[in-house]
């Protein structure tokens, strides 16, 4: 039976004390929180895990310096704080990044005065990153030549982090640690509504969007973490909270790699806002749009890209400007910033929403809401909900257990020991100091030795998928086993970035990645080419 069955198996015959609707990164980071701490757990979700908001981040993980400017300096502090933890808790995944800001004539600040900010933002987050710099025009030239300066008064250069896989990778660690738990998780699980019985419980109407089976999931308590249809999941239950969405679009565009030097290019677009150059391997990720929509439900535009494309093209020096044929993917998404329910929604001030995170309780109906919230914001959102249940009258039988990091460091080092037996390679590096073992690591974490162990048994699972890709056969087998994928998609886009990496048309016409896909889908591989291309 597969991992996915056996869990739909338990959400079948058991019940919970909670029952979580939504597999981003909140409802991942509740699962993983509650069920570690000994709480009967489960989490459904109507798509893939982590394959809404959550899989369209720019992958920084950062304090908000730019909240400064609205003088948020609680919730800058609460996000630096944040920042810290999950840099410590996963050496592996989330790395200090250095940002390297140009200021053009004519901006609304001079640079020495964003300097100093810097300077503050550094203190508040406890000075645990490298200090920030000014840099001249000249020194910018010589540090980062790529970074057109014509007109530029400086800049500066400060610390924040990025992930350094992906951010539906890293919303998966937090899945396999709540499976590890005895949470009963399942993706492809939408839910029809709940309702609450005389006795207090949820009965939540629910349906296997691959099969068309409905039953229904008992559970004490019941927590809406559908991120941006959090508003219609909570229609559907008839619960009403205190707070509401409204919906920034943001795109990325995925190009060449811009520069070899590791670090976020930072500008302002043209229409003020911040827009960034973050490196993905040796690809360059570019954007952010940050345009008002009134659904959550959204797409990439002409309008998009040309805005995208024209930005970037005026504040580097390339030898051919970029244009649409050198985009090998896009990134899309909306972004749930929270108001008040009957908070006045001026269209000429929601650019100014923080990306702040609320939660609802109902303690009555013991319901609770989670509105908006962010990858950096996420270990505070799993705490939170420890006590809200607790405080809902279910007890954590392991209250101080530590439910999120990485293994302790002798076991990653067992581990790159044993690898150093084989030869692991792939042409595609993250880093050029990085070896193959520590990606397996960062990726799988203790099941990474379950990878050497097929290796030891058939040596050609060492191999990548194709000649180009940077994931191996061996990890193919691993996700067929332990990943619950149910498309092509859910490999391609989120338990890898081979959908982010590599142009449509290339993945298409691959027939090794074709041969590795059969691996997962057998008979159903041919529907599954034709579905996803």
């Amino acid at each position: 039976m597969s991992l996915r069955n056996e869990q739909i198996q338990k959400l079948e015959s058991e019940a919970f004390e909670v029952l979580i609707i939504g597999g981003g990164i909140n409802g991942s980071v509740a699962a993983a929180a509650l069920s570690s701490r000994g709480v009967k757990t489960a989490l459904i979700d109507r798509k893939d895990f982590g394959s809404e908001t959550s899989q369209s981040s720019s992958n920084l993980i950062w304090g908000g310096i730019k909240y400064l400017e609205g003088l948020e300096f609680k919730l800058v502090r609460e996000l630096c704080r944040s920042r810290n933890q999950l840099i410590r808790a996963y050496p592996s995944s989330i790395r200090e990044i250095r940002f390297f800001t140009n200021l053009d004539k004519g901006f609304r600040f001079p640079a020495l005065f964003i300097y100093l900010g810097s300077l503050i933002y550094w203190f508040i987050g406890n000075c645990f990153t490298r200090p920030p710099k000014l840099l001249s025009k000249k020194s910018i030239n010589h540090l980062e030549p790529v970074v057109n300066t014509e007109k530029s008064i400086g800049g500066i250069e400060y610390s924040d982090a990025y992930l350094v896989e992906h951010d539906t990778r890293f919303v998966f660690q937090f899945i396999r640690r709540s499976l590890k738990a005895g949470c009963a998780a399942a993706n492809y699980i939408e839910s029809l509504g709940s309702e609450q019985q005389e006795d207090k419980t949820w009965l939540t109407k629910v349906r296997d969007t691959q099969t068309g089976k409905e039953w229904k999931v008992r559970s004490k308590i019941v927590i809406n973490a559908c991120g941006p249809f959090v508003d219609f999941q909570n229609s559907l239950s008839q619960q009403k909270g205190k707070h509401r969405h409204v919906f920034s679009k943001g795109i990325h565009l995925v190009v060449p790699r811009l520069t070899e030097i590791e670090r976020v290019l930072t500008f302002f677009a043209d229409d003020g806002r911040l827009f960034f150059a973050i490196p993905m391997g040796n690809r360059t990720v570019i954007g952010t749009t940050d345009n008002r929509v009134t659904e959550p439900e959204t797409e990439v535009t002409d309008e998009d890209r040309r805005f995208v494309l024209e930005n970037i093209n005026k504040r580097v020096n390339l030898k051919q400007p970029l244009e649409e044929k050198d985009i090998l993917s896009e990134r899309w998404g909306v972004r749930p910033l929270v108001l008040e329910t009957d908070q006045v929604d001026l269209n000429s001030d929601w650019t100014k929403l923080s990306r702040k995170h609320a939660i609802d309780t109902d303690p009555e109906f013991r319901h609770i809401s989670i509105y908006g919230g962010k990858l950096t914001d996420c270990l505070n959102i799993g705490e939170e909900l420890c006590q809200e249940v607790s405080k809902m009258g279910i007890t954590l039988p392991h209250p101080e257990i530590t439910w999120f990091g990485e293994p302790e460091a002798k076991r990653r080092q067992e581990f790159l020991n044993q690898a150093s037996e084989f030869e692991l390679d792939s042409p595609f590096h993250q880093s050029p100091n990085e070896t193959k073992a520590e990606c397996l690591w960062r990726r799988y974490g203790e099941e990474a030795f379950e990878l050497l162990e097929m290796i030891r048994q058939d040596s050609s699972l060492s191999k990548p998928l194709f000649p180009e890709a940077e994931n191996l056969l061996c990890e193919i087998h691993l996700i067929a086993k332990k990943e619950m994928i149910v498309s092509l998609a859910d490999l391609l886009r989120r338990r890898t970035r081979l959908a982010l990496l590599f142009h449509h048309d290339f993945l298409k016409n691959s027939k090794n990645l074709k041969e590795a896909a059969s691996i997962i889908f057998g008979k159903q591989t041919e529907n599954q080419w034709s579905e996803y291309f």
